[in-house]
């Protein structure tokens, strides 16, 4: 049973004991609820069923706090042209174009996105070359060849066994007799 499931069934619970017993008080105080709560549960259940009982989010963004979406698309665009740079190169770049976006605001528009990081900034130019044909700029090209040599091990050992190498070097200093003491 999910955890929306057990909301619902909750207040499920309280409409029903509180039918059951025909007193609203005594069905709040059994179920931990208020009065005020089980009027607002009776009066969704009566307007959309069970499903209106389920918990919905009250958080809404703050639209007047964001930035226009003619920067927002630029910020992206920038991303995926060139990953390589960073939140302040970005601004930079387009304040070169007429556009005022801090370099803070260029992240949250990247977590907006899902391109705060090189790497996802890469999985999106990618994604964009396959699905547009688009041909790759040189720059373009030079980001993806770095984050392909930085896949590859370097100065990885293999060993046969989990530990072993650290067992290779380690030795066992005792106390021999006449030594130390």
């Amino acid at each position: 049973m999910t955890t929306q499931q057990k909301i619902i069934k909750n207040k499920l619970g309280v409409l029903e004991l509180a039918q059951h017993l025909g007193n609203v008080s005594k069905a709040c105080k059994v179920m931990g609820y208020s009065r005020d709560s089980f009027y607002r549960f009776k009066e969704l259940y009566e307007q959309g069923g069970e499903l209106a009982l389920q918990e919905i989010s009250r958080r809404k963004p703050v639209l007047k706090n964001r930035v226009d979406e003619v920067i927002e698309k630029a910020v992206v665009d920038i991303a995926i042209e060139n990953p390589a740079l960073g939140q302040l190169r970005v601004s930079n770049e387009l304040k070169k174009k007429g556009f005022i976006v801090s370099p803070g605001g260029v992240r949250s528009i990247w977590l907006r996105h899902d391109l705060h990081t090189f790497k996802l900034r890469l999985k999106a130019l990618e994604a964009k070359s396959a699905q547009d044909g688009v041909v790759l700029t040189e720059a373009q090209l030079s980001a993806l060849e770095r984050a392909k040599e930085e896949k590859k091990a370097h100065g990885e050992i293999e060993t046969h066994h989990p530990g072993y190498l650290g067992a290779q070097d380690t030795y066992y200093v005792g106390n021999i007799k006449g030594v130390g003491h």
